[in-house]
């Protein structure tokens, strides 16, 4: 198997993420738009899991791009088109 050179980095934004988790309306004003796990699959396609990005393909465009999620409370954004 190959080694994940983004390993290091992926864990480290997963400890700041959940060191501090925000709510919504932090996270909305941060990031802009917010996902919970019931509105998620309305707006994207999920393609892959690495925490803490999820790969999505967006339903309104099939754009394929990435979001942020923390853990708890469950929340995606920030999304990045590739």
């Amino acid at each position: 198997m190959g080694s994940d050179i983004t390993e290091n980095i992926r864990r480290e934004l997963v400890r700041k993420f959940n060191a501090e988790p925000q709510g919504r309306a932090a996270l909305e004003l941060k990031h802009g738009q917010v996902w919970d796990t019931d509105e998620l699959p309305r707006d994207f396609e999920v393609k892959g899991f690495a925490a803490p990005l999820v790969v999505v393909r967006r339903r309104s465009d099939a754009v394929l791009g990435t979001l942020f999620f923390q853990h708890e409370p469950r929340f995606y954004f920030d999304f990045s088109p590739d």
